[in-house]
Order: structure tokens, then sequence, then C-alpha cells
């Protein structure tokens, strides 16, 4: 059972607010009676559901080829270029997003999908997946360049990069294999044989091919034939992923960002708390802290702004200012309440893992008129190490009493992502304004995404 509002936009029938829209003004029918709340219940399985008399027929999870033209950024929002998801706006909605990304110049085979599952198998550093680029060069290329290539070459990171499988097509020409995604790295493994890339394009991404066919900037959904193959590689995506996964036993919540929309309270806070000492707030600082416990922060300030107060006073004067917005200004993250209910109804076990104080941890869980949800509230305070260590997701499932693999993680920032994987949790990651700029990586390195948690359907 889902949401009418989530069914529809899952289907690419529109955004959730266009479908909630289209929904209120009579245009939707539910076995042949129409209905007008959003918020209506429909089984995806069983039940008719009809847009101006046009069936829709449920896919749980999308695929579509597109020819990625040059010019356009793999992003599913961007302030200053045009996306990828632009490109889709018919098929929009329901989750999308571009697998893994390619540069704003290149052009060629590119997956979007719904399927965080098969993304994140995809995108995997461990899974070594095949991605072929036709490349033309500036200088004319020779048999010893692509037999470095071929071996692995140096271009300025920790290690060289892996075996590749290099074609010479022509003088200029080259058709390259690689597998692995660092970032520029054809454009960086011509450069480390004294070459230059002056135009790239993905041909081939794991069993899909580029279809020849299509224009730049035209899209198809995958063939049943392609599907497929790209579930035999994947075998953790599609309808079989969601029957291999074990049962949800247990949802632990990051708090900040996560359940709770405060992020915008903590740079307040840090402004006010430096301000009145005429520091002026680092560009860098939420990121520089991000994952870090309480205390690990208030040491951080000592040494980074010279802060002469113990650690007890810096931590307490933390605590007096945030105390107040806790208790009158910060809210649930959408969806959040009728979630937690919805998971009790379930039998599902609850808890918090959080870098913030206990004391605070408890005042907005009280205040909120939450608390008797959660079995565990876990804080930075009670273990060794900070995200991205696991230690508090370990810890967390201990008390709940159940195996990591059992427990779902949701997460708004990276480290904390990282944290619930290393964990070995399956993790959710969670819109935020205040980790916007890391929503790619968030998508590439969780399982799921949602914006509301009136969208998952998967526990």
């Amino acid at each position: 059972m889902m949401r009418l509002d989530r069914f529809l936009a899952s289907q690419g029938m529109g955004t959730r607010s266009q479908v909630k829209a289209a929904v209120r003004s009579g245009l939707v029918k539910i076995n042949g009676e129409t209905c007008r709340r959003p918020e209506a219940r429909v089984d995806e399985t069983a039940d008719q559901v009809s847009w101006e008399d046009r069936t829709v027929s449920y896919k749980k999870y999308r695929y579509y080829m597109l020819y990625k033209p040059a010019g356009t950024v793999s992003a599913v929002r961007d302030k200053t270029d045009p996306t990828v998801m632009e490109l889709l706006a018919d098929a929009a909605g329901g989750g999308l997003a571009p697998v893994g990304r390619l540069d704003k110049d290149t052009e060629g085979l590119l997956l979007i999908t719904d399927d965080g599952e098969t993304a994140h198998y995809l995108l995997s550093p461990r899974r070594h997946v095949d991605k072929t680029y036709l490349v033309h060069t500036r200088q004319p290329l020779d048999p010893e360049a692509a037999r470095r290539l071929e071996t692995g070459v140096d271009i300025g990171d920790e290690r060289p990069t892996l075996p590749a499988k290099a074609r010479l097509l022509g003088e200029r020409e080259l058709l390259l294999t690689i597998r692995e995604g660092r970032c520029h790295q054809v454009k960086r493994m011509l450069e480390a044989v004294g070459n230059r890339v002056l135009s790239l394009k993905r041909t081939a991404f794991g069993p899909l091919k580029l279809d020849e066919t299509l224009s730049p900037g035209q899209f198809r959904e995958l063939t049943e034939g392609e599907r497929q193959a790209l579930l035999v590689l994947c075998p953790g995506g599609g309808e079989k992923g969601d029957a291999e996964h074990p049962k949800t036993q247990a949802v632990i919540f990051d708090l900040d960002g996560s359940l709770v929309d405060s992020m915008w309270m903590w740079r307040q806070i840090d402004i006010d708390y430096l301000g009145q000492r005429g520091i002026p707030l680092p560009s860098t600082l939420q990121t520089d802290i991000e994952g870090m416990s309480m205390i690990q922060t208030a040491r951080y300030f000592q040494e980074r702004f010279q802060i002469e107060d113990p650690l007890e006073q810096i931590m307490a004067e933390w605590n007096r200012m945030a105390w107040d917005k806790y208790e009158h200004e910060v809210v649930l993250k959408p969806g959040a309440r009728e979630f937690l209910e919805r998971c009790r109804r379930a039998g599902i076990r609850l808890g918090i893992a959080t870098s913030n104080s206990t004391e605070l941890a408890e005042t907005v869980l009280n205040s909120l008129g939450i608390r008797s949800y959660f079995h565990s509230v876990k804080t930075g305070s009670q273990v060794e190490r900070g995200k991205p260590a696991p230690d508090i997701y370990l810890a967390a499932a201990e008390e709940l009493g159940v195996s990591p693999a059992g427990c779902l993680v949701f997460e708004d920032i990276v480290p904390g992502i990282r944290a619930g994987a290393a964990a070995g949790m399956r993790v959710c990651a969670v819109e935020d304004d205040y980790s916007r700029d890391q929503d790619r990586e968030k998508r590439e390195l969780a399982d799921y995404y949602i914006t509301d948690y009136g969208e998952v359907d998967f526990l």
C-alpha cells in the first residue's frame, strides 16, 4: 500500500505537488470512483488507478537510457547549468536520478532510474563495473601510450589506475574501457601519457550499450532485455532486491537534519558564539565539524579558535543557546510523525543515533511529543569515535537487540551515511537544505533517498 500522490509521482505522472493538484481537481479515479484525497492509500498491485480515464499501470522501478548532450550537468537540480533531469521532464517524479555522473562537456550514455539498489551497486567502488568511452585526442596516439593505459597510470591519486582496455581506432581516436569512476579519470589518464582529450563520449555502461538511434538529449525506457541484463549484473536490484533484503526490524534515525529540521539552528549558534568573541564564521566550518560529537566539536573550537574556556563550559553555553530553540522552534521533517506511527504499528523498534548531547536530544524529543516512540537514544558522548565511524549505529543496534543487517538508517550528511553503511546497515539519505551541496554524493552512497517520509515504501 502507498499514498495515492506517491503512487502517481512514482509512475512519472508529475511532481508530488502536480499530482496532488490533479487529484484534488477530480482527474484521478481509484477502481472507477473519483478520489480527491492525495493521501488516500492504494494497493499498487490490485487497485485500478486512472488519470483522466487513462489507466496508470504500476511499475515499481523505472529505467531510462539518456543520450546526454554536452553542456548539461548530471544532477537532479543545479543553480546555474541545465541538468539532465530537465531533459526528462515528461518522465520526472518518483525519485528518478542519474546513476553517477558525466562531466558537463562529456556526452553519451547515462542511466536514469529510481532503483536505488541497482544504482548503488553500479557505483560501488568495489564492483568495478566497466565503462567504455570514445576518446578523441589532441595529439596522435601510439601503441606504447595504449599499453601504458592498459597497465595503469599515475594520475596523482594515492594509487595508480586499475588496468584498462585501450583499442586504437585511428591516430587520434581511442576506445577506452575503465573499471573505476574517479573524478575526471579519462582526461587525467590521457594527460598522464602526455596527451589531452578533445571530446569524450560514453558508449557503454555495464551491460548497456548506447542506442545510436537516439540523438543527444533524447531518451527511452530500457528494453526488457536490457533491464534483465542490468538486474543479472546487479542481483540486489529490482523486485528481487526487495525480496532478498532482510525484514526491517529496527529503524535508527540521526536527529538534526534527518528527523528534525534543525540544522539552521546550529549554524546560527555558531555565528552567535563566535561573534561574541569577535571571530567571523569560517565558510567551511559546517563541513569541517560534520559527524563530530559535541565534545569533539568543542575540542575543535578550542584548538582552531584559541578558546581558553574548558570543554564543559563551551558545551554548557551551546546547550543554553540551543535549549529554547529546541523547545519552541524546531519541527519534525515532513511526514516523520506519520512514519513513526507506521513503524510502531508494524512492531519495528526505533532508535536515535546522534552526535548531539543527551540533554538536547531528550529535550527535542520530549518537546515534539515523540520520546515514547524510541527504545534507544544514543549520543556521541556514549561512543569512542564519532561518524563516519560506525560505533554509534552499532551501539544503537545492540541496545535495540537487532542485528545490523536488520536495521535501516536515516541520515542527512555524508559522514553519517558512511557510518551507517560501515555498520552493515541499509541507509536512506534525507534531503536537507543545509546539505544540498552533498546531494549527488548522498545519492551515490545511500541505498535510498527521500524528501518526505511519506515516500518510504522500502521497509
